[in-house]
């Protein structure tokens, strides 16, 4: 008997558990933060047509796939019965033209269907493809170091640890560099996750649409730091992107060699605040002023040598290559290579 009650006894408790797992989810839904964390709840127009994709592909699965499996897993099971009389028993049945159909149709629908939405929004959300406005873009310049990322604003001349403003409805076009190993560079509500190597150039373009911040992250594993390696994206009406451009220039410290070799260390940007006395942080991050341009071709072509950054030689190397550019001569239309 009391072998048998501890079943009914299980069973009675079941109602609760799951009564108590609804209402600790409830209680989860009903959280908030001011901080966005997925596409789900996009802040910008990537972001809005990744969730847009992630539905078609979600209802184009639930309709071809998963519909037709629990529409017809109750008619077999009753069709085909323990004690059906009236179900056909062919033991040594070899074809049939309509299952032989719906066998290879169906996958080929699926296939041809989710092919065309992956291969139109492919080309649609290419990371490269710069956003249509009447604005011009917003150059912003990512390096990933362990264990945090530096954006350089070269048309400002600052740079940041920890956070990374942009202003509202302006599109954002970055090139991202690695001064380590790859590392990818994520801000899911804003969209369109992309990696990061030693040596080499990649481009992302995105935008947001309202004022807000959200949450963005290293997703590649990079070493003891890996979890901290995350920064806000902060975005801000124009105005007060201005405002907070000026800040950084009166609180920001210095761009020199020693604040390169501390942000060149393996350390947190929290680290990275206590390396450096002069450092001013603004709830946590760290800001520079005086970036020169030449900063971040200087880091990809030194890590793509395996040497150290040489920010004089640096800088006088990208003026020649600036000048260079501007004064070579455009051959004339009308005439002809040789």
């Amino acid at each position: 008997m009391a072998i048998a009650a501890q079943p009914q006894r299980w069973l009675g408790r079941f109602p609760a558990v799951w009564l108590g797992l609804l209402g600790a989810l409830l209680a989860l839904s009903g959280c908030s933060t001011d901080v966005h964390l997925s596409f789900l709840d996009p802040q910008g127009p990537i972001a809005a047509a990744q969730r847009e994709h992630f539905y078609w592909v979600l209802g184009i699965m639930a309709v071809l796939v998963a519909g037709p499996i629990f529409l017809a897993l109750p008619f077999f099971a009753w069709r085909y019965r323990y004690g059906n009389k009236a179900a056909r028993y062919t033991p040594k049945w070899k074809f049939s033209r309509l299952l032989e159909i719906m066998s290879w149709g169906g996958p080929i629908i699926i296939v041809a269907t989710l092919a065309f939405f992956v291969w139109r929004d492919s080309h649609r959300l290419d990371p490269y493809k710069p956003l249509v406005s009447d604005q011009p873009a917003l150059q912003v310049q990512v390096i990933g170091y362990d264990w945090k990322w530096l954006f350089i604003y070269p048309d400002q001349g600052i740079a940041t640890i920890g956070t990374m403003a942009l202003p509202v409805g302006r599109p954002i076009s970055m090139h991202l560099t690695s001064a380590t190993v790859m590392q990818s560079f994520f801000i899911p509500a804003l969209g369109s996750q992309i990696y990061a190597m030693g040596g080499m150039v990649t481009q992302l373009n995105l935008q947001a649409t309202r004022p807000g911040r959200s949450l963005g992250e290293n997703t590649m594993y990079n070493g003891d730091g890996f979890h901290q390696q995350k920064f806000t994206a902060v975005a801000m009406k124009p105005a007060g992107f201005e405002a907070w451009v000026a800040r950084v220039r009166a609180d920001g410290i210095p761009f020199d060699a020693r604040a390169l070799t501390a942000i060149s260390q393996r350390s947190t940007h929290v680290q990275l605040i206590a390396s450096l006395p002069k450092a001013k942080s603004m709830q946590g991050n760290v800001y520079f002023t005086g970036v020169s341009k030449s900063l971040f071709p200087a880091v990809v072509k030194a890590t793509m040598e395996g040497t150290p950054v040489d920010l004089a030689n640096a800088a006088t190397l990208h003026a020649k290559v600036v000048a260079t550019a501007v004064q070579k001569p455009a051959t004339p239309a009308t005439e002809k290579a040789p």
